[in-house]
């Protein structure tokens, strides 16, 4: 949509269906166009791991719809010093963006305490042709975290961040965000318990979003503003044990309350006249718990089942009010979709069976077999958008979303090689799709839709040299209508050769994509068909002394203009002619860091 607010795309599914953990905990976002994902508050001061999940075969944090991302930021080590840290300064041509950032920790491992903070920003990118994309941003955060463990493994954990995101341009939507801010509170406790441990989790997220049409461009005939809030509450609580060398297993139980608020403003003369009250008071309650085990039989075989409930209580408490134009948001439901209870009750039943066997040659071949059920999101039940121009209105009787997904895979390595092909399948029962009713109004109903998928990996080193092919393709289909999904994304390759010696790296890396052909026009999601692309890419780090390390890239090696099927339609005033929001052209990346 921009240069900030990126939705990860996992097996053809993205937003409210792909959950991303922040080390735990879910942050939601403020923003009813989703300028503020949660990857978004991905720290680049402490830049965490990635992991992600495309099938349950855990429950602790929730259902798995499309797709999970779990982002952890280790612990500092400090190798019988007495403080760790490390700063870094980078930048690049396109955009002439710039970084700093740094974090800092003192103490050892049973007994610490970090300091982490940042600054990046960057102006509009120029893509391959050399026009200029709406993408300009600044980005401020600051952290605190801090942890004690007693002799007895008792630990207690606790962190305090603070996020400020100002100025920030989107080619993809028809509003930019002058502010968003966002305050995270995090404390966790845990020791270990007979053969195991527990831990309990609690946190806190709250989020300021501003967006308007005026602040970071002209200002059309009617300066429109949204203001936006939302609130995150959340606990959990976690068993894990393993009573023998054979058998795994958890249970745990977990609450989250949700509150979202947001409000279209015309700001066009001196009193602000509300126009919309987009997130009406929207409450969300839920509680779920969730038991799961895992055991060895025998040496080649090992199964694993779970199970999970969940509650989930929605409520838009302002429905009944009404804004400018004297319709309320009870009222834009019942036009659109005839529908007049704005309470909705939600018990969710998921679970997996699994298992693995140990094959001769070093392989493996994995089955899963899962249900997910997800409730539709707060803009999927209740935006209540309505002006002159357009309409966009959830429909607060939607069925939840229930995905039926079975997986197979096969992993395997010999001498230098390594490999894994996947085959799977998701059925999905009363999926939420967004459509166009007409070309300015956008509804939600639930339909049957089927996703198929290839994923396919190879891998070779002697330890030197390396080399990965990856391959990935999946197909939507909108079974209630005999047609594609929308924002389905094409047939993906991608081919990297490295090469490392005494701490030096170098790598090169080919991105393609096929042309895509099948799309939903009616969705209003998909900008037409897309044309395939290859982007090359090179990049390296190299130790400079004991403590100090260079790394750079050259993204898009040959200047070409591209844009992934997924991205968003563009609706910069400046380049009206453009339909996809592109990449950026050839950019050169460098940065220094310092390690102690």
């Amino acid at each position: 949509m921009g240069g900030r607010g990126l939705e990860p795309v996992v097996r053809g599914q993205s937003q409210e269906r792909v959950d991303v953990l922040l080390d735990g905990i879910r942050v939601e976002g403020a923003c009813p166009n989703r300028m503020d994902p949660p990857t978004s508050r991905l720290s680049s001061a402490l830049v965490p791991a990635l992991e992600v999940r495309t099938n349950n075969r855990t429950l602790r944090w929730g259902p798995i719809a499309g797709g999970q991302v779990i982002a952890t930021t280790a612990d500092p080590q400090f190798n019988g010093n007495a403080t760790t840290g490390q700063v870094t300064m980078s930048g690049s041509d396109n955009g002439n963006g710039k970084l700093v950032n740094a974090a800092a920790a003192v103490g050892s491992e049973a007994a610490w305490l970090r300091l982490s903070g940042g600054y990046d920003e960057a102006n509009d990118y120029e893509d391959g042709d050399g026009n200029k994309v709406r993408s300009a941003y600044e980005n401020a955060e600051g952290r605190v975290d801090a942890a004690w463990t007693a002799e007895n493994g008792l630990f207690i954990k606790g962190m305090i961040s603070r996020q400020e995101e100002s100025d920030v341009k989107y080619a993809g939507s028809g509003m930019d965000a002058p502010q968003t801010d966002t305050d995270i509170y995090r404390m966790e406790i845990g020791s270990p318990v007979a053969r195991g441990e527990w831990s309990l989790l609690a946190w806190q997220a709250d989020v300021d979003h501003i967006m308007d049409n005026f602040s970071l461009r002209p200002a059309g005939m009617m300066k429109m503003q949204t203001d936006s809030i939302t609130e995150t509450r959340g606990l959990r609580f976690t068993l894990d044990q393993s009573p023998n060398s054979s058998t795994d297993w958890a249970i745990g139980a977990d609450v989250e309350t949700n509150d979202w608020d947001a409000t279209l403003f015309n700001v066009t003369n001196p009193m602000p006249m509300a126009v919309s009250l987009m997130w009406p008071g929207v409450e969300r309650e839920r509680a779920g718990i969730f038991a799961e085990v895992f055991r060895r039989l025998g040496r080649d075989v090992k199964v694993g089942a779970g199970l999970r409930y969940d509650r989930v209580e929605m409520d838009a408490t302002k429905a009944g009010e009404a804004a400018s134009m004297s319709m309320t948001p009870a009222m834009l439901y019942r036009s659109a979709y005839g529908s007049t209870d704005v309470e909705t009750e939600d018990n969710n039943i998921s679970g997996f069976v699994t298992g693995e066997w140990r094959l001769p040659q070093n392989q493996a071949l994995t089955l899963t077999a899962s249900r997910s059920v997800r409730s539709p999101a707060v803009t999927e039940r209740y935006l209540a958008r309505n002006t002159m121009n357009d309409s966009w209105i959830g429909n607060p009787g939607l069925e939840t979303e229930k995905h039926h997904k079975l997986e197979l895979a096969l992993s395997g390595s010999r001498d230098q090689w390594s490999w894994k092909p996947t085959v799977w399948v998701d059925q999905v029962d009363d999926f939420v799709l967004r459509y166009k009713e007409t070309p300015t109004d956008t509804r939600y109903k639930n339909i049957d839709a089927r996703l198929l998928g290839v994923e396919a990996k190879i891998g070779w080193t002697d330890g030197t040299w390396n080399s990965s092919s990856a391959l990935a393709t999946v197909r939507g289909e909108n079974r209630d209508d005999d047609k594609a999904l929308p924002q389905i994304p094409p047939v993906q390759f991608v081919q990297t050769l490295g090469w490392q010696r005494r701490g030096h790296q170098v790598e090169a890396e080919w991105q393609l994509a096929r042309r895509q052909d099948r799309v939903d026009p009616q969705s209003g999601l998909d900008a037409g068909t897309s044309p395939g692309y290859g982007v090359f890419n090179l990049s390296g780090s190299h130790p400079l002394m004991e403590y100090f390390t260079f790394s750079w890239a050259l993204e898009n090696l040959f200047d070409n203009t591209w844009a992934p099927h997924v991205s968003r339609r563009n609706t910069d005033p400046f380049n009206a002619d453009a339909v996809r929001v592109n990449e950026p052209g050839r950019v050169l990346r460098a940065a220094l860091t310092v390690k102690w």
